[in-house]
């Protein structure tokens, strides 16, 4: 069955990309053969006192228009929160429940594998005001791929999601693995992209060793700042239990649920 779902997307792929001409670099962005591709992995520590997260200084990301937190918003109590999506775990559909439960607004970054597989979930995503994220077509690191593979990789999934659902993915994109190199950041603007890293995050990916839920709910009580982007991800079945608590808290602290629209803009809630 595996085998089958991977010809299944190859094919995808190939027939959206005979489909479609892939744009070429923008005229006034820089040439991409003078910025480095060096391979960073997105890194950040942690702060006290429920300041911004500080990250990686290595590349300028606002030229990038690149985000991991809201600079912006450093007095405002706004959380930007956001789920990647590689597969279904049978938790999203829960996840959905609590956001609406706290008329809370999330950017969902999904594969075209998870589009694939779960039409219905993505669609009801968007019905209920969250924004669709691109996490690429095969979740391969950016920086090991060339410029046209890269652009496949964006295209071919935004192309499938509208072709799967009927709705646009929206124009964020998040790095597999968080690897990513000023080369990548930029074809990624080229294509209209905003790149978003994260300033919150915990091990809840392996879904053989979740953290549990008491874990995830003190993680966000001692880690929580204005302008946060947590990362989250959605097979987690701590995740799931600890989301309605977490916003409760949130909201205890005066804390509203932004849309990555609206970045970089003064909060207004």
């Amino acid at each position: 069955a595996r085998e089958t779902k991977e010809k299944k997307e190859q094919t995808s792929l190939k027939s959206t990309k005979e489909a479609r001409k892939i744009p070429a670099t923008v005229n006034d962005a820089p040439d991409l053969a003078t910025l480095s591709n060096k391979k960073q992995a997105w890194w950040l520590k942690r702060m006290a006192d429920h300041e911004q997260s500080q990250a990686q200084e290595e590349i300028d990301l606002d030229s990038y228009d690149a985000y991991y937190v809201d600079k912006a918003n450093k007095k405002n109590k706004v959380i930007y929160l956001t789920f990647d999506c590689g597969y279904e775990n049978g938790y999203t559909g829960q996840i959905l429940d609590t956001l609406k439960k706290h008329k809370a607004t999330a950017m969902f970054f999904v594969t075209q594998t998870y589009i694939r597989d779960n039409v219905d979930l993505v669609k009801r995503m968007k019905k209920e005001g969250h924004l669709v994220g691109n996490h690429t077509v095969r979740h391969q690191s950016m920086p090991e791929l060339s410029e046209r593979d890269i652009k496949e990789e964006l295209i071919a999934c935004a192309d499938y999601c509208k072709e799967a659902t009927g709705y646009e993915m929206d124009r964020f994109v998040r790095p597999p693995m968080g690897e990513y190199s000023e080369r990548t950041l930029q074809i990624c603007k080229n294509l209209g992209y905003k790149t978003i890293f994260w300033s919150m995050a915990y091990m809840d990916y392996d879904v053989k060793k979740q953290p549990g839920a008491e874990y995830v709910i003190q993680h966000f009580k001692q880690y929580y700042h204005n302008g946060a982007i947590p990362l989250m991800h959605n097979v987690s079945s701590s995740n799931a239990e600890a989301l309605d608590r977490v916003l409760t808290n949130l909201e205890k602290e005066g804390f509203f649920f932004g849309n990555l629209d609206n970045i970089g803009k003064i909060a207004v809630e």
